[in-house]
């Protein structure tokens, strides 16, 4: 029998880019849903299904006639967990991009219940969070005792990813958080302590600062002796980073927390990176540096990835897993955040055969 799988959102940047990634490593039938009705005809291997989910119902009977379900419905900053939720009630995969902490607090909150159906439940998929965090697990492997991770994240504008990115910047300023530093829990404010950064090229030394990611406390919990994890993210060009700055910094806290305020400040800096995309392009460069104890001696390893197209990433880092769970290649029940589950052979497997280098060694 043929595997359906169910892409929520699959309309969206990310969504379209998984519904691609999949439909190239998997003979699968794939179903995207949106909200709206479609104008173009079906066409093997992929369907369109109108599908709202509120309608919980509906919801549920799509997800019934799944192998799995791919979660793209962002952003996940208000998401309830009623996807993972009906998953694990209908025995079903899930897969999922989300990328905000309240978010994957909901997820692993369902994690005995997967466990108890037999539901390989994996979270935090895509670029960042996701290939970012296989890349940590590779580092971190490196060592006797891990110390430190520090995080790095660059964008070049929309990053391919249309207006969901400028609301989730925009909602990733809203309020403090929490960081695991000096193996204490400390809060930091968003877009703040900016640092220079070395990114391989056509990036160079870009300005990225602190950003609350999901990373930021599932790493903690992944690796243990690890004392300190650094999320930071940044943008290209850099005056992106100094609005930033100022939105987070200067502007009434109103306006950012006001569902309105952000989406006004969506759609304008949609506008501007209409503009700007056609000049600095919409590519990511992620890089992991992990500091820790190796043969009796402090060591320094380094990963970094550039890509160029944030979303296409996006879509082969969720891809892959996805592909993984269909052949049956992985399976782990439970809610896992990725570095949890995806061991360091399948990652690399992944990467080559999607042609995305990952450039790894010690650092002197």
């Amino acid at each position: 029998m043929t595997d359906r799988v169910l892409i929520l959102g699959g309309r969206g940047r990310i969504g379209s880019s998984v519904a691609e990634d999949l439909a190239t490593h998997t003979q699968a039938e794939i179903i995207i849903t949106g909200r709206t009705p479609k104008q173009t005809r079906n066409i093997s291997p992929l369907q369109y299904l109108v599908l709202d989910l509120a309608d919980v119902e509906k919801l549920q009977e799509a997800i019934a006639s799944a192998n799995l379900v791919v979660h793209c419905a962002g952003p996940f900053h208000y998401r309830d967990a009623n996807v993972l939720k009906i998953c694990i009630e209908e025995g079903v995969n899930y897969v999922d991009v989300s990328d905000h902490r309240s978010f994957t607090s909901k997820a692993l909150n369902y994690h005995e219940e997967a466990i108890a159906a037999g539901v390989t439940a994996i979270i935090n998929t895509g670029i960042f969070p996701g290939i970012s965090n296989s890349m940590v697990r590779h580092d971190v492997e490196q060592f006797d005792t891990p110390e430190k991770i520090h995080l790095s994240y660059l964008v070049s504008g929309s990053g391919g990813a249309g207006i969901t990115v400028m609301r989730t910047t925009f909602l990733g300023l809203q309020n403090p958080f929490l960081a695991w530093v000096d193996g204490t829990w400390q809060t930091v404010k968003p877009y703040s302590d900016r640092e220079i950064v070395y990114f391989p090229p056509p990036y160079g030394a870009s300005g990225v600062y602190w950003f609350d990611m999901p990373e930021t406390f599932t790493l903690p919990r992944a690796f243990s002796t690890v004392k300190t994890v650094i999320t930071k993210f940044g943008s290209v060009p850099d005056f992106y980073n100094h609005l930033t700055w100022i939105a987070a910094h200067v502007f009434p806290k109103s306006w950012i927390q006001n569902p309105k305020g952000v989406e006004f400040l969506s759609h304008v800096s949609h506008l501007m990176t209409d503009v700007t995309d056609r000049f600095t392009g919409i590519g990511v460069a992620v890089r992991s540096e992990v500091t820790g104890q190796k043969n009796g001696q402090q060591a320094v390893y380094c990963s970094t990835l550039v890509h160029e197209n944030t979303a296409a990433a996006a879509g082969c880092g969720t891809g892959s897993i996805a592909q993984f769970l269909l052949e049956g290649t992985l399976k782990k029940p439970g809610v896992w955040p990725v570095e949890e589950v995806l061991p360091t052979d399948l990652f690399t497997q992944a990467m080559q055969s999607r042609r995305i280098a990952v450039r790894q060694g010690w650092m002197n």
